[in-house]
């Protein structure tokens, strides 16, 4: 009775084992993953640890929980591609998703935000939508509009607080990779400094209180084979926004930011990929958030540490793909400021970057990978924990 018990007991704790085995590893090649943790749970998400090494701000840390939600029929579509293929599942239509997360740092920064992205008519309609709040205490650098020597900018301290919204809504022309739509953001900001003279002056120019509401128009072309961790194809993106009285916002000026990525296939486990980004800034009114200016977004080089009313920024990445699951990379970047005063060059400035990585495909089914790189620039070092190309 007690041996019939007891193997009864071994099965079933066996059944067990093996259905947990089954839930957290893939079923074609047996490694760890979480695709059908995603799409089979009703309350799975992708859990992203947030590290935070970002010189600016100080180490620190949050969570991000990735959603993804799918059809029933979304879900047996995607399954099955995973069967046939390593990557098939990846190349489908990218599932409707949420984000939901928040951190903190040292130096008392803290954020918290969530966002969705869906599609309609097999992706020909696109809103992504998004809120949160914030609070950054950051170092703001300056050359005083090209007063100071060429290298030699003024720091001072910064504390913004802020909550803030962004909507998009794109349209799909025709049947091409051409999307485009419109884009509105929304934010209510103090800004404030432990120096007196700068803090009178913040106080003096922007007030105890400062909203930004603007809303612009965004284009979108896209040939990337998976919007998460591309091997090959592009995307080039270009955004317009102008922020008004008449749109409720407290400042008037406008921005322009276009970027591009560009992945190759350059051999059966290499790839090769470039991406390039400029910003400028229209100023209108003379008094603006210090923290409004463009800044070089560069892994390795502080945010905010280099600013201007135009940025661009160039990266190079080659990465090696050791199998379906493993990728290593080493990547470049270059960043380079101007501002609009009239002697242009003794107003400009630039930074190097660079580093090495490695991801790894968390999830098979959606081509999710998380990582980790490890970039330096001339004045510092810095750890980021990444999910998708680095980019």
């Amino acid at each position: 009775m007690f041996k019939k018990i007891s193997l009864c007991i071994l099965a079933m704790a066996s059944w067990q084992a093996s259905a947990e085995q089954s839930y957290f590893f893939d079923q074609q090649d047996g490694q760890f993953d979480l695709g059908y943790h995603l799409a089979e749970n009703a309350y799975g998400f992708l859990p992203v640890p947030i590290l935070i090494t970002e010189p600016a701000v100080g180490a620190g840390g949050g969570l991000m929980g990735l959603f993804l939600h799918e059809t029933d029929e979304e879900k047996e579509l995607r399954k099955q591609k995973a069967l046939e293929s390593i990557d098939g599942g990846a190349q489908l239509i990218p599932a409707a998703m949420t984000l939901v997360g928040g951190g903190a740092t040292a130096n008392g920064t803290w954020f918290a935000f969530a966002g969705h992205r869906h599609s309609w008519l097999n992706d020909s309609i696109r809103y992504t939508g998004g809120a949160g709040a914030a609070k950054a205490n950051l170092d703001i650098y300056t050359n005083l509009g090209g007063l100071l020597p060429e290298g030699k900018n003024l720091k001072f301290d910064t504390t913004t607080e802020a909550y803030f919204a962004m909507q998009k809504l794109q349209f799909r022309v025709a049947d091409t990779p051409l999307l485009l739509g419109l884009k509105q953001l929304w934010s209510v900001s103090s800004v404030s400094s432990s120096n007196a003279v700068v803090d009178w002056f913040l106080q003096t120019a922007l007030g105890d209180k400062h909203t930004t509401s603007g809303l612009g128009l965004v284009a979108e072309y896209d040939t990337r084979d998976n919007m998460f961790f591309p091997k090959k194809g592009y995307i080039l993106s270009a955004e317009y926004m102008l922020y008004d009285e008449a749109l409720g916002s407290d400042s008037h000026y406008g921005t322009l930011d276009t970027s591009g990525e560009f992945y190759f296939p350059i051999a059966k486990k290499w790839t090769f990929a470039v991406a390039a980004s400029y910003q400028e800034l229209y100023e209108k009114d003379t008094s603006l958030s210090p923290t409004t200016k463009p800044y070089v977004d560069l892994r390795g080089v502080s945010a905010f540490r280099y600013q201007g009313d135009q940025v661009g920024t160039l990266q190079a990445q080659l990465m090696y793909h050791i199998d379906h699951r493993w990728t290593v990379s080493t990547f470049y970047g270059y960043g380079q400021t101007e501002t609009g005063t009239e002697s242009i060059q003794d107003s400009s400035d630039s930074v190097n970057a660079y580093g090495v990585g490695f991801r790894y495909q968390i999830a098979r089914r959606y081509g999710i990978h998380m990582g980790v790189d490890v970039a330096a620039s001339e004045e510092e070092r810095a750890l980021y924990f990444n999910l998708g190309s680095g980019f």
